[in-house]
């Protein structure tokens, strides 16, 4: 049996932090138990994430200069580009392009992994997360009794500073602004926690809002203690859809085009599109794939996204069919055919690709299985419209493992309660790999199908049984 956590432990240390503004979860007195395998696997997934990301990154560069993506034999693929520049302004799309950004990374990956009968699978790889803050307080907070905790200590929060600290190499002491935006004040706690933190350390990290920025000769300053100091790297927490929506955006820009400041996650939106898991298992990709992912990088995304296409109306050819999913055993002429599907075809998960409001948490996805044939219908149809602007993706749907996990039901009252499990691994990049920082497991009750986070489920770290 692990170490416990007493209710009265962890509420009063959830009393004196606020880590998310006017959210509340349930509490255990457990952290979350993989194995050791698991936590191998886990480990595997991280360096995958990386590798996919930059041969993402070749794939995309190649197919706006409509160059050969394969070593031996002709093939472009310009409609990479055409699908991920989708419904983007062009300002956004010229950072996309931009040869200042060749090779920048987001620091911080986190692939939120299902944990299903069949092992982990994947729904998103997300580039701007949350979570850090409540993942590395949590760490702590559990690791004073259970030294299983993975990320024990300030793991998490170092391995996220250093990840940031690399971005401004001629720095001996870089000054790091976290900005987070009214838009995502729900995350603001954790950051001003973090970098409460960090500082305690000796570390030059604040978090701010946007319109704390101070423009001067170029470059962007923050006053610390009633001076103005030069900020070397924002770490934006605000989506690239708010861009205008930003107070002082064009300054930030301005420093950036200058060089006088990184900003990470960089401004690439192919980074943060949920369609680029359809792209790994596109028909017309796979010889890129194997040219340009490692044999074991190949096999831990295989086996980690599900099958995945993007919804695209595009009329074809009489007797052409979609290479997707099936409607009564035949390929589809027709996205609208899905509309048809029986419940069992329809075990699928519909949603928005990215750079759309609804593209955060779970807004936008409908899970086929779960609702009716009219609001299937409904999913679809909005989906087609939606496509010359913001491309839905359908998704094969893998339905999470029922585990038990005690739970505080009311005071101190404990019981074990049956739930689905959400692993969100953060690994902070260092370049040439990754280092995982923390685990937090999402566990909602059993009657929820689609995982995200909720009143009804517990926020835990994840120890290694063992």
């Amino acid at each position: 049996m692990s170490p416990t956590l007493e209710y009265r432990s962890i509420s009063s240390a959830l009393e004196g932090q606020e880590l998310f503004e006017n959210k509340t979860w349930k509490l255990s007195p457990l952290a979350y138990s993989i194995s050791g395998d698991e936590l191998r696997e886990i480990e595997e997934i991280g360096k995958a994430c990386l590798e996919f990301h930059k041969a993402l990154e070749n794939l995309y560069l190649k197919s706006v200069q409509g160059r050969n993506i394969l070593r031996n034999r002709r093939m472009t693929a310009p409609w990479v580009a055409e699908y991920l520049e989708r419904g983007k302004p062009e300002s956004v799309v010229a950072w996309n392009r931009s040869a200042a950004l060749r090779g920048a990374f987001p620091p911080v990956i986190r692939p939120d992994l299902i944990v299903t009968a069949e092992g982990f699978s994947v729904t998103e790889m997300d580039s701007v997360p949350g979570g850090i803050g409540l993942t590395a307080f949590l760490n702590r907070l559990y690791g004073e009794a259970d030294d299983g905790i993975v990320g024990r200590g300030d793991l998490m929060m170092h391995g996220f500073y250093e990840s940031l600290a690399r971005l401004a190499p001629g720095a001996t002491s870089p000054l790091v602004a976290i900005v987070v935006s009214e838009e995502a004040a729900t995350y603001r706690p954790e950051m001003l926690w973090l970098a409460r933190e960090l500082r305690e350390t000796g570390k030059r990290v604040f978090c701010a809002r946007p319109e704390e920025l101070i423009p001067l000769g170029g470059a962007l300053y923050l006053d610390v203690e009633g001076n103005p100091e030069k900020i070397d790297v924002v770490y934006r927490f605000f989506e690239l859809y708010d861009l205008d929506n930003i107070p002082g955006i064009d300054f930030i820009l301005e420093a950036l085009e200058n060089r006088e400041v990184a900003i990470a996650p960089p401004l690439r939106t192919f980074q943060e599109e949920k369609l680029t898991l359809a792209l790994f298992h596109h028909h017309l990709l796979e010889e890129y794939w194997k040219e340009n992912l490692s044999r074991s990088g190949r096999r831990v995304l295989g086996g980690l996204i599900p099958e995945s296409w993007v919804i695209d109306p595009a009329p074809l050819p009489p007797g052409a069919v979609f290479v997707g999913p099936t409607v009564g055993g035949r390929l589809p002429a027709d996205w609208r055919e899905l509309s048809e599907a029986s419940q069992k075809d329809r075990d699928l998960i519909l949603k928005i690709s990215g750079f759309h409001e609804t593209a955060e948490g779970a807004r936008s996805v409908l899970l086929g299985s779960d609702c009716s044939r009219e609001e299937w219908s409904e999913g679809i149809e909005e989906a087609i419209a939606s496509s010359p602007i913001n491309p839905y993706i359908v998704q094969r749907y893998r339905k999470p493992f029922r585990t038990r996990h005690p739970i505080y039901v009311s005071g101190d009252e404990v019981e074990e309660r049956e739930g689905r499990t959400r692993l969100c691994p953060y690994f902070f990049n260092r370049g040439e790999d990754v280092v995982l920082g923390g685990i937090l497991a999402t566990f909602c009750p059993a009657d929820k199908k689609i995982i995200h986070g909720m009143t009804d489920a517990a926020l835990l770290p994840c120890r290694v049984e063992g």
